[in-house]
């Protein structure tokens, strides 16, 4: 958490509010944030470039600069992107300050309580020596458009459950525990199902709940749970919360049939939600 939906989220808020804005001064609180390099070469990175345009690759936010560098930002478990006005107070773990020319002027704060998080700047032609673990990535379903027959070659021949190969970001990029739940549900799949088990039914069924789930999530800004700090760049929350399924919904009756009790076990080490009515 925040998984691809809330990245997503957060990205295209700052298309809206930091595309075309030069960067006038870096301020670096925590060293761990810039962990990867240093606090000089966020600062140096970042000093007078121009942010040019803002993509997404899984759950990394990557903003190209004019300088030809991009600005990578990982928010991990509890990091958070936020646009304010010049001056506003900062909440408590502000570890990152961007000041951002224009009109009026403004700022982006990188909060993050947990500190797992990061920011760091790279040159995109060193891609697989500076931010290898972006070079290996696996396929975006919304920036790459993943297609039925993408889907079958990545499960055929696989003896592996399918909730533990949805996660695997060399995989598919982007899907974490909430939305992995609420996939496999809407896809009437057990979670702890092989994947070379499928039928084309099967195939067709998940194809069309990873669409669906993630898209319909990303038009709700994402999900903001009780125990986590996601919100977007204006500081407000998602609400696809509301129509969770299965997601922690552990001995609660299935809202989808009507006649079973979510369960939770524990698959490939992670906490599942899934109703065993619904799903084979």
């Amino acid at each position: 958490m925040p998984e691809l939906p809330e990245v997503e989220t957060v990205r295209r808020g700052m298309v809206s509010y930091v595309v075309g804005r030069r960067i006038d001064r870096v301020e670096v609180g925590r060293e761990r944030t810039v962990r990867r390099t240093s606090r000089q070469a966020l600062i140096d990175g970042l000093t007078g470039a121009t942010v040019t345009s803002i993509g997404r690759r899984g759950k990394y936010i990557l903003c190209s600069l004019d300088t030809g560098d991009t600005l990578m930002i990982h928010l991990r478990m509890s990091g958070r992107v936020l646009v304010s006005n010049n001056g506003d107070a900062r909440p408590a773990h502000t570890h990152v300050v961007l000041h951002l020319a224009g009109t009026p002027p403004s700022e982006l704060w990188f909060v993050d309580p947990r500190t797992f998080g990061e920011m760091v700047v790279f040159d995109p032609e060193h891609l697989e020596t500076e931010v290898p673990e972006l070079a290996r990535l696996g396929i975006d379903p919304i920036t790459d458009g993943l297609t039925v027959a993408e889907l079958r070659a990545l499960l055929s021949g696989r003896a592996r459950q399918l909730k533990p190969l949805l996660l695997d970001q060399h995989v598919i990029a982007g899907i974490g525990n909430i939305y992995c739940d609420e996939i496999l549900h809407r896809a009437k799949l057990r979670p702890d199902r092989l994947a070379h088990t499928l039928k084309p039914a099967d195939v067709r069924r998940l194809h069309e709940a990873i669409h669906s789930i993630l898209t319909t999530a990303i038009e709700a800004g994402g999900s903001t749970l009780s125990d986590t700090q996601y919100v977007d760049v204006m500081g407000d929350g998602g609400t696809f919360q509301l129509d969770h399924k299965v997601y922690d919904r552990a001995g609660q009756r299935c809202s989808t049939c009507g006649k079973a009790d979510i369960v939770r076990i524990v698959c490939g080490g992670r906490s599942t939600c899934y109703c065993p009515r619904c799903q084979h």
